[in-house]
Formats: C-alpha cells, sequence, structure tokens
C-alpha cells in the first residue's frame, strides 16, 4: 500500500462512502456524484502527521481504480485528520 511504502502501518480501515443518484445529461437515472469518507488508524512507532495523512489520501485517490474508471465524480473527505 501507499501508507507501507510511506513507512506507516494501518491498523484499520472503514470508509464511509456515499453515492447520489439523479438524472444525467442524458436524462437517464444515474449515480451522479460518490463522495468517500475515509477513516485510517495508523499503530507503530511512526505515525504519520495531518499533512502526511492528507498527502496520502490525495495519492490513494490519485491511484483509485473506481476514481480513475467511472464517469461520476468521485470525491474524498477523510474523516482522519490527525494521528491516532
Amino acid at each position: 500500500s501507499i501508507a507501507r511504502k510511506r513507512g506507516f502501518v494501518v491498523e484499520q480501515y472503514r470508509d464511509h462512502a456515499v453515492g447520489r443518484m439523479g438524472k444525467d445529461a442524458r436524462g437517464r437515472m444515474a449515480i451522479l456524484e460518490v463522495t468517500l469518507r475515509p477513516e485510517v488508524q495508523f499503530s507503530g512507532d511512526r505515525r504519520p502527521d495531518a499533512d502526511q495523512i492528507d498527502a496520502l489520501h490525495h495519492a490513494a485517490h490519485d491511484c483509485c481504480f473506481i476514481a480513475n474508471s467511472v464517469r461520476t465524480e468521485v470525491r474524498c473527505e477523510p474523516l482522519s485528520a490527525a494521528p491516532a
């Protein structure tokens, strides 16, 4: 994982994903937006600070095969802003 490659240990990961449906530009029902709210707990001797956590989330989102595949906007709003 991206976190492991940067020297961090992920103890727990949860994501509170929400999708918003509506009619797309063609008038068809579709998922128009997905919001991810990842919650990560780190363990071990080396834990990321708030800036490092933000950078980890951005890097993970850039590599996300779902966000890179779907036409829907995929937003990431991390819930964990500081080390546990």
